[in-house]
Parts: structure tokens; sequence; C-alpha cells
């Protein structure tokens, strides 16, 4: 199982895309409150996730957390130690890690991406602590994915698809979308 933490702030394309992308491809992701049932961007968007941050699982490792940005939703995901934990016990299993915008952050000041290949919205570098700074728009480097921003998320949704079920399965759903 995937979980998409989603806190007011977040940049809500990056949440949205994402995930329709992965459900498409018939990947178990379910989305999470951290600030309770619904989740709101900064345009006025707001959606309901699935489970609020008391009704995750956070007993063991997910498969995958992914965390969409937003300055403001990325501060109150870095200010979460729930999200935190969450972030370092999936990176501990091996699990993968996606962060999009300003969420690289998120494991980048948790010192994860030391040494890793990873892109961030620019004006965040500073973050990724350690990190090789891509040119890329999306990156992949082992179990980390990381993307450059709003623009990128159905291609973000797509690497995460590759790197779940196979590259196969991602240009399928590319195909389907008129990618």
């Amino acid at each position: 199982m995937l979980y998409m933490f989603c806190a007011d702030g977040l940049e809500e394309v990056e949440a949205l895309a994402t995930l329709d992308v992965l459900r498409r491809a018939g990947i178990e992701v379910k989305t999470v409150g951290v600030s309770g049932k619904t989740a709101a961007g900064p345009h006025g968007i707001c959606f309901t996730t699935d489970i609020t941050l008391d009704e995750y699982p956070s007993d063991k490792a997910p498969d995958g957390v992914i965390l969409p940005g937003g300055g403001v939703g990325t501060e109150t995901l870095y200010g979460n130690e729930t999200v935190k934990d969450a972030v370092l016990k999936t990176a501990e299993a091996k699990g993968l890690v996606c962060a999009i915008c300003a969420a690289p952050s998120v494991p980048g000041r948790l010192g994860l991406l030391e040494g890793r290949s990873a892109v961030c919205y620019p004006g965040f570098e500073k973050c990724l602590r350690g990190a090789k700074i891509s040119e890329s728009r999306v990156v992949r480097d082992g179990n980390f994915i990381t993307a450059a921003g709003m623009g990128c998320a159905v291609r973000f949704g797509l690497e995460i698809v590759s790197a779940v079920k196979g590259k196969e399965a991602a240009d399928g759903v590319a195909a389907s979308i008129m990618l």
C-alpha cells in the first residue's frame, strides 16, 4: 500500500494528478489527511482524503509514501512527527519515497538524499542536503523519486507507476491519457 500525505497548503494538482495516474494503473494508494479529513490548497480547491492521520497505520513501514509539494503544505508535512516517521521507516525498509516540488525538502532535511540524484522546485535545493541536484524534471534514484513541480505531476505519477508495476504499465497509462 502506498500512502499520500495531504496537508492544507498542498499544491492541488501535484496531489490529484499523481493520485489519478496511480489509480488508473491499479495501484492501491490511500490519501492521508494530515490536517483532518479534508485538504485544501492555496487555489481554493478542497478534497476529501481517504483516511485521517489518526487512522494511518503508523506501526509498520508502508510500501511507499508520496509527498505533494506546496510551500505551506510541505512545512506542515515536515513539522509532523508521524509523517517524518513514515518517511524514515519507508526509506529504511527500502520502500518508495516520492516527493514533488517543495516536498523533496522533507527527505532532504532528514538526510535521506545524501549522495543521491534529486530535483525540487527552484529555491529549495539548499534543503536537499548532500543530494546531487539534477537538471531533469523527474528523477528516480533507487527507491527515491523526486520531481520539480506541478507541471511534472503526470510524469511524476508515471515514474511511480514504473517503479511499482514496470515501464510497460507506465507506458500503457501514458498512452491511455494521450501523453
